[in-house]
Formats: C-alpha cells, sequence, structure tokens
C-alpha cells in the first residue's frame, strides 16, 4: 500500500498550504469539483480515490480487508510521496472518518480538519455487513440505481456523473469499504481531536443526519458546526457555494486570501502568485496572512477608510512602486476619484509638497487608465 492510487490529481500553487480531500463512498475525486476552483487559490489541493474507485486500483485493499486505519494510512502515503509533512484535510462520510481517525492517531501531521457529511459511528454494523454481502454477490448496480435518492434532495437533477462512479465501483473494493465503515466507532476518542474542526452537515441528509454532526461538534473540543439547508448527503454537489463558503472560513490561509483577492483583484493576485519562487513564497505567504488576514480584516475600519489610511502611508514612504496598485484597490473598495484626489491634498500638507505632486502624477495615470 504505497499511494492512494496511480493519479493522485493536484490543484494550486506548488507552494500554497497542502489540502488533502477524501471522497465519500462509491464516488470519485470528482465529487470535490465544485469546491476545487476557490480552494486552489489558496491551497495546494489534493484529491484521492478510494481503492477501486475512480482511478485507484482495488489492489490497494489489504488481502484480508480494510479498517479506516488502513485507509488513513494511503493518506499518510500519499502525503510522503509529494513530501507534505503537515496538511489541511477535509472529508466526506467516510473521506471525514479517515480525517478523524487521522486527527486522533497522526495529530502531529493535521494542521486542520474539516468533516463534511460524516460521523464518528455510522450505524449498526450488521447493515454495513448485509450492504457489503450484496455488493460481492450482485455488484454496485442495484446500489447505483438508488444512489440519488441517499445523496440528495427530491427534485435534485444533478450528480449523474457520480452515480455512474458507484456503478464502476470495483465490487469487492466497495464491499470492503463498508466492512470498515461497520466496525468503525470513534465516539470514545473525539475528545483526542487537537486540531482547528469545522463539522458541515447537510440538514435533509438521512445517510449521516445532523444529530451524527452535532454528536461530533459535541465531541470534538471547540469544534464548529455548519449546517446547510437544502441538502442531503452531498452537500458539496447540492449546495456547493454554502461548502465552499464555509470551508474557506475554516481554512487557515484562505480569509486573508480571499480578502487580498477582492481589494487588489483577481489578476494582480494571480499574478503574484504566478510569479512567486521558493525563494519569495514564504513572503507571499506572510503578507497574505499577516496584512491581509489579520489588518484588513479587523471589524475597526471599513475598507473604504483602510484605502485612505494606506494611499497616505504610501505618500509618505515615497512607496511610488505600490501607490497605483493602492489606487486601483481604493477604487475597487467604493472611493471616487474625487475623494482619491482629498487624500492625496491631504498628503501635500502633511506629508510634503514634492511628495503630493509625485502622487497625482501616479494616481491621475492611473484613473485614466481605468477609465479606458
Amino acid at each position: 500500500m504505497n499511494s492512494p492510487g496511480p493519479h493522485p490529481r493536484v490543484d494550486g500553487a506548488a507552494w500554497a498550504p497542502p489540502l488533502i480531500l477524501g471522497p465519500s463512498l462509491g464516488t470519485s475525486l470528482a465529487v470535490w469539483e465544485p469546491q476545487v476552483p476557490a480552494l486552489a487559490r489558496h491551497h495546494r489541493v489534493i484529491r484521492w480515490d478510494l481503492p477501486g474507485h475512480g482511478s485507484a486500483p482495488a489492489s490497494l485493499i489489504p488481502a484480508g480487508g480494510a479498517t479506516i486505519a488502513d485507509l488513513g494510512r494511503l493518506v499518510l502515503n500519499l502525503a510522503d510521496s509529494l513530501s507534505i509533512d503537515r496538511f489541511a484535510y477535509a472529508g466526506i462520510s467516510l473521506g471525514g472518518a479517515i480525517g478523524s481517525w487521522l486527527a486522533v492517531h497522526h495529530p502531529e501531521r493535521v494542521d486542520s480538519l474539516a468533516l463534511v457529511c460524516s460521523s464518528a459511528r455510522f450505524g449498526e454494523p450488521r447493515a454495513w455487513h448485509e450492504r457489503a454481502a450484496l455488493v460481492r454477490k450482485e455488484g454496485t448496480e442495484q446500489l447505483a440505481g438508488g444512489a440519488a435518492g441517499r445523496w440528495f434532495t427530491p427534485g435534485f437533477t444533478g450528480g449523474a456523473a457520480l452515480v455512474e462512479d458507484q456503478r464502476a465501483a470495483d465490487p469487492d473494493a466497495y464491499a470492503a469499504c463498508c466492512d470498515a465503515l461497520a466496525s468503525f466507532d470513534l465516539r470514545a476518542d473525539l475528545h483526542r481531536i487537537t486540531a482547528p474542526t469545522l463539522v458541515i452537515a447537510g440538514r435533509e441528509d438521512r445517510a449521516t443526519p445532523p444529530t451524527h454532526a452535532r454528536e461530533l461538534a459535541d465531541g470534538i473540543p471547540g469544534a464548529a458546526l455548519t449546517e446547510i439547508a437544502g441538502a442531503a448527503h452531498l452537500a458539496g454537489v447540492e449546495q456547493p457555494e454554502h461548502v465552499t463558503a464555509a470551508l474557506l472560513g475554516h481554512l487557515p490561509g484562505s480569509t486573508g486570501a480571499t480578502v487580498r483577492r477582492a481589494v487588489l483583484g483577481d489578476a494582480h493576485v494571480e499574478r503574484a502568485t504566478d510569479r512567486a519562487t521558493r525563494f519569495t513564497a514564504p513572503f507571499q505567504d506572510f503578507i497574505t496572512r499577516y496584512a491581509w488576514g489579520e489588518i484588513w480584516t479587523r471589524p475597526g475600519l471599513d475598507r473604504r477608510t483602510r484605502s485612505c489610511v494606506t494611499l497616505t502611508a504610501l505618500v509618505a514612504g515615497g512607496h511610488h512602486e505600490e501607490l497605483a496598485m493602492h489606487v486601483r484597490a481604493a477604487l475597487r473598495n467604493g472611493l471616487t476619484p474625487d475623494e482619491i484626489g482629498e487624500v492625496l491634498l491631504q498628503t501635500a500638507v502633511y506629508c510634503g509638497v514634492p511628495a503630493a505632486n509625485a502622487a497625482f502624477a501616479i494616481a491621475d495615470r492611473t484613473l485614466r487608465e481605468e477609465e479606458n
């Protein structure tokens, strides 16, 4: 068991903080597709398939069957193969159980944890063993026929490709994952999870009802709970925007990156991150976390006022290379050209006429460019 599959999918900058995403039983790594574009802006996103699902071979299942611990070790092997020491982890259902196991038994590896429509115990073992026996005998076709009803609320028309993923899953590997869920019970160990944890529940989830999510949140010290309305078991597919927003608010580094993009614009931030090297990446991470995540997100001043202060400071310091960028940011934060002019007039009194003269020239050129 050297890796979770021959082709784990990696998105995002190589220097960004790693985020490993675990899938649910019967799906492939495509179950995370709605979240990847937003998550990959701030993280190196690594997705993987369960054994016998998607591109992962069924041979990754040990000869004697699988446990959640076995699946968890696959994740550790994957991280090691990518030279990742510590990582954020988010998992759906079975993928969440794997994340919980990692957070309990390998806390030194898990920086943060998000459990989506998951549980500390997935019901009575007998039901899982019966499902495993059915699949070994008849394959996954019968389960795939009812998958939409288990995964989504009535009337939801998306998710057909995921149903096909279940239909294509290797029966023996799928059954082994069922047996792993049958033996899983982490309720007595939830208090050992020290990673910052977010629990997300679909309010109409029948597979892992909100009561399961509340048990997780109550048992994990300091855990936050978000319930998504209008969502069943695959909440991230059915209500992608709400699940994505919850994850971005929880994952370290996301808040600063989001504000930075909102103020400076996607194009500027993407140019900065694309130009980042191994040498400059720590500085990019620093300003994202500290300037944009700690200062620009404070509630004491609104963004308009922060733009006024920033323009003044740049004029006073003679930082002309930054001034044009923050003139554009001031427009994005709601200042008018006339208000920007008033700020620069104020700097003429307190920062000096030569400094203000240079600032007016830069601002005038920038505002003309923005008009065009």
